[in-house]
Order: structure tokens, then sequence, then C-alpha cells
């Protein structure tokens, strides 16, 4: 839902700067993210998107500023306990482990009950429409099933936030639309998400607001319809110009 519709903001990125000796991934970027909100980050390669999601997911360290998740200070905490779910390019799946364990892995590090365990996994398999593949290893599912199964494992956290860098990247283009087809879900059932991606029909579908980054900077903020049909910064124009030739 748009932001003035929700309850206010699940994620807030307060002034987030990211330096790499002298160059500079993130640049005084803040921006709030509501409930419920689909967020799209797009802009070319280098722009900062992939290093504010890291940030955010807790594997980079902000150079200064600060990352709040439902009100409360989350910078200083490990990734492993910000419990954000986050989905990768590449599906980062276990080999010698069934769907089942490679979903159930994160939740034995948490020592969860066996049996709460067994069940996230079922209600993430069914989310993500992979019931009945539970005992099958990764090398007896396609590509885009496999990506599903890495969305299944950071569902099954129970996360107030999902974080995709690029989630069909990776895919053959006759499985991109399975895994868009569970973003989508999940963006109905009013999922808190942010993603970056270069399927820009999805985004101008689905989103609910578009962050166009540059130089590590938020240079425009606004609808997909908006941002598609009329950019107003000259950064934007050229982005969307050279995607349509």
């Amino acid at each position: 839902m748009p932001p003035e519709q929700s309850g206010g903001a699940a994620l807030s990125i307060i002034n987030a700067t990211k330096n790499y000796g002298g160059a500079v991934a993130v640049d005084d970027v803040s921006l709030d993210v509501a409930a419920g909100e689909f967020l799209t980050m797009l802009g070319s390669s280098g722009s900062g998107k992939t290093t504010t999601l890291n940030a955010i997911a807790g594997f980079v360290k902000l150079t200064s500023g600060s990352i709040l998740l439902d009100g409360q200070e989350i910078e200083r905490l490990p990734s492993y306990k910000r419990n954000i779910g986050v989905v990768f390019q590449h599906y980062a799946l276990f080999p010698h482990m069934t769907v089942r364990k490679n979903i159930a892995f994160p939740l034995e590090q948490r020592k969860l009950p066996k049996g709460e365990a067994e069940r996230l996994i079922d209600e993430a398999l069914a989310m993500v429409r992979l019931e009945g593949y539970a005992d099958r290893f990764p090398r007896q599912l396609s590509g885009g099933q496999q990506q599903r199964v890495a969305i299944a494992r950071a569902l099954a956290m129970e996360p107030p936030a999902m974080l995709f860098d690029e989630p069909t990247s990776a895919l053959d283009p006759e499985m991109v639309g399975e895994v868009l087809a569970v973003m989508r879900s999940l963006a109905a059932e009013g999922m808190t998400m942010m993603c970056v991606t270069h399927e820009m029909g999805f985004a101008r579908e689905v989103a609910d607001r578009v962050w166009f980054m540059d130089a590590g900077r938020i240079l425009e903020t606004a609808t997909p319809d908006a941002f598609f049909s009329n950019p107003q910064h000259p950064r934007a124009q050229k982005f969307l110009s050279d995607l349509r030739h």
C-alpha cells in the first residue's frame, strides 16, 4: 500500500553513507519504507543499490548513518539478528541438502522446536508453490524452482521485511515469470519489500514506489506510472531512454 495509507515506516534509512577508501558507494541516503509497501530500486550498475540493500541486511557496515526496523535501531546488530529476509541473484542453496533441509538450516540456528520449524517450512513452501518438492535436492530443480526455495528459506524466518537483489537475473527467460509471480503474491499479501531489479514491466505493474539511484544518491522517488511516463531528473530520463534503445 502507499505510505500514506500504512501504519507508518517499517524501515527507515537515515543519512546512510558508505565509503570504500576514497570512493563513496552510498552518499547520505535517507528514506522510509512503509509497512506493506513494495519499493523498487532502479539505476545503472554501480549506482549504490546493492550496497544499500547489503547495509540494511547487515552484510555491509555503514561508514555513518542509521537503519531502523519498526522503530528499533539495527545498524549495530549482526545480520543474523536483524531477521530481514534476503534473496540474492544466485540461490545460495546447499547442494547436499534437500529442499526441506535448506529451508530448515537457519531455523535450526535459532534452535526452534522441531514441530514449529516443520510448520514454518510447510507454510513457506506453500507460499512459493512448491508443496511436494521438500525431499528433492537442488540439482533436481529448475533455476526458477531453486530461487523459489531461496525465497521460502527467507520467508520461513517470518521476517518483517524482505530484500531482493536482482532475484531473476541468473534465470533463463522462461523461468523469470514463476519467480515474479511469487513476488506479486507477496506484494498482494502486504509483505514489506525492497527490490533491485531490471524487470521494468514488473516494477511498473507491482511496485508502490520507484526509487532511482545514481552515484550513490537518490535522485528521484515517484510512483511507477509517474516515473516511467514522465521522469523528472535528467539522469533518470537518460536511464530510461537507454533501456528503450
